[in-house]
This record gives C-alpha cells, sequence and structure tokens, in this order.
C-alpha cells in the first residue's frame, strides 16, 4: 500500500485476450479476459459455481455462456452480460490483488485504466460505469501510451502494442498523446488467429479447426520470417490423430500483420514535424503479446528502409508493461488530473 495507508493506487490494463493489475503495494496479477455462466441447472450443479473468470472459464467453455466482453477491443454495448463479464473481471482483479479489502476497510482507491484507443474515444462513459463502485479516482488512459509511461518513452518515440482486439499506435512528444498522435488496427491477435483458420480451410477441408486451437497455435509457434523447423500439430482426421504440417498456413497468417502495422507506423511518423521524424523511426517500441512473434520487429525493421531505416524493440514484459505504466501514472499524476466517481 502507499505510504498513505488510507489510500491505494492501482493500475490496470484491461485487454482484449489478458487484464491485469499492478499496485502500490506491489500486488502484480493477470487473468484471461473470459467470463462465463453456467448454461443450466446440471452445468452449475458440474461447476459448482455462479459465474467463472478467466482460464477456468476458458477450459470449461462447453458448459458456460462465455463471454469475452472486450473483443476487437472494444466494450461491447447493447449485452447486459458483456457489462456484467466487465465488472466481473475488475472484481476479479480487485479481489486476488487484495484491492477490494482495502477499498471495504476504508483505503480509497486511484485507478489508472489502460484500454485499446477506440474504447477510449468510444467507450469511456461504459468504462466509468463498469468501474464504478471499485475505485473513487479514475484515469483512463490508452494503453501505448500506459506503456511508454513505463519505459520512459516520453519524447521522440513510438510505441506499438499489439494485442489480441487491436494494434494502438502512439507518438510520443514529450506530453499526453491527442488523437493525432495515435493510430488503431483491427490487426492484430484475433485477425491472425482468423486468418490462419482460412489458410487452413484452403489448404485442408477435411480438417475441423476451432478457434481457440488456431489461437493457441499462433500463441505456442507463430513466427514471421523463416521458421528453423516444420511446424506440426496433432489433430483427429477421421476420428484418428494424425500430424498436421501447418507451417505454410502459419507463415501466411503472421506474415499477413506485417503491411498494415508497417503502413500505419509511417503513416503516423510522416504526421509528425520532418525535423523530429528521424529519432522517432529509430525508437520504436513493439508491446502486447502479438508483438513478442519472432521476426516481427525484424519485419516492421526491413518496411522502413525505405525511408531512411529505423530500429524496432520489443518490451520485454509484454503481461504487466501496461498496467504497471498505468501504476506509475497513478502515482505520479496530480490531483487535477482525477476524475471522482461517485458511490
Amino acid at each position: 500500500m502507499s505510504q498513505n495507508k488510507n489510500e491505494i493506487f492501482v493500475g490496470i490494463d484491461l485487454g482484449t485476450s489478458q487484464s491485469s493489475i499492478s499496485t502500490s503495494d506491489g500486488e502484480h496479477h493477470m487473468v484471461e479476459s473470459f467470463v462465463g455462466w453456467p448454461v443450466d441447472m446440471v452445468a452449475k450443479k458440474v461447476l459448482k459455481q455462479e459465474v467463472l473468470v478467466g482460464r477456468d472459464a476458458l477450459e470449461n467453455r462447453r458448459m458456460l455462456d462465455l463471454h469475452r466482453p472486450l473483443e476487437r477491443g472494444l466494450l461491447k454495448e447493447g449485452s447486459e452480460k458483456d457489462v456484467l463479464a466487465v465488472r466481473e473481471l475488475i472484481s476479479h482483479l480487485m479481489e486476488v490483488s487484495g484491492v477490494a479489502k482495502a477499498h471495504a476497510d476504508g483505503a480509497k482507491v486511484r485507478a489508472v485504466i489502460g484500454v485499446p484507443a477506440e474504447a477510449l474515444r468510444v467507450n469511456r462513459q461504459h468504462l466509468r460505469e463498469a468501474i464504478r463502485g471499485f475505485v473513487d479516482h479514475l484515469i483512463i488512459v490508452s494503453e501505448p501510451f500506459a506503456v511508454a509511461y513505463s519505459l520512459d518513452a516520453l519524447l521522440n518515440a513510438m510505441v506499438v502494442d499489439i494485442g489480441a482486439g487491436t494494434a494502438d499506435f502512439c507518438v510520443m512528444q514529450g506530453r499526453y498523446p491527442t488523437d493525432d498522435d495515435q493510430r488503431t488496427l483491427p490487426n492484430a491477435g484475433d485477425w491472425v488467429d482468423d486468418q490462419l483458420l482460412k489458410a487452413l480451410e484452403e489448404e485442408r477441408p477435411d480438417l475441423r479447426v476451432s478457434i481457440h486451437s488456431a489461437r493457441s497455435w499462433k500463441e505456442s509457434f507463430g513466427f514471421v520470417g523463416n521458421s528453423k523447423k516444420p511446424v506440426t500439430v496433432t489433430m483427429p482426421v477421421g476420428g484418428k490423430p494424425a500430424e498436421i504440417d501447418i507451417t505454410s498456413a502459419l507463415k501466411q497468417a503472421c506474415e499477413s500483420l506485417v503491411p498494415p502495422v508497417a503502413e500505419t507506423m509511417l503513416d503516423l511518423i510522416a504526421s509528425v514535424e520532418p525535423e523530429f521524424q528521424e529519432k522517432i523511426r529509430n525508437n520504436i517500441i513493439l508491446a502486447g503479446g502479438t508483438a513478442a512473434m519472432p521476426g516481427l520487429g525484424d519485419a516492421l525493421e526491413a518496411s522502413m528502409k525505405a525511408y531512411g531505416g529505423g530500429t524496432v524493440q520489443i518490451a520485454e514484459d509484454p503481461i504487466f508493461q501496461g498496467a504497471d505504466g498505468s501504476l506509475a501514472l497513478a502515482m505520479d499524476a496530480p490531483r487535477s488530473d482525477w476524475e471522482k466517481l461517485p458511490a
């Protein structure tokens, strides 16, 4: 807890695939952004729980009304269950980190939440409603800005945060970024999963591959460039286990991410005053789970050769970089920057 024991600072990274929390008393926790409710009496009897969150929800999805409420980086509107799912995610993070108990004991909670840039623009009010009751004071920022803050990359830098739902771009110019300093693409991890399914359907129409299997293969074996060895997986074909080579389909799916990301990077750099563009090209940071894909950074560097070259580095901690940045911002922010939430 902070030096003032009646106040606790919290950084939350609310992501499409994973959500994480960092607190001022040193707690770090991550949960997969899935929430599910038993579909019927039998499922409830088997599971013995009213609601499942994270990995438990994903692994028991056959028995659940499963929700991924931040799909494509936006808090879904018009669905009561999706709103409840976001609150369950936040509640879970608050419980496991000890913040909920501290809040119940009278501590004031100041939270900075990092969200995809598009959610920041479109869903700000829905996010306020989702967090209401859990915190007393709130700041909402974009995920790439939170990453930049954690790395102290605040001047002449670009953060490209490639998660599951969106790829978010932010140029840092020594101040809070504006909408003009940021871009969002739907081309991210989920999009690669969809491309992998399509490629496999074309190559092997006899296979039945779920989106969950495609996601798992991309996360375990995804690459850009050349693979050191063939990528094979075991799949039932006609009821019998068979070894399937997915190297070509996986390569095609993963490399489809490079052109749109490279084009958006270059377009955003071009919007900066010319004398600062070279510095930004040589200070590009990739963050987010999808950004760690082997070969992606090298491919994006190669895309800049015709424009004077550039340097791309990978953030060290894709799971907690955003939450840690949000926490650092929470502890530095002046009182005037905070929005007070009604109870």
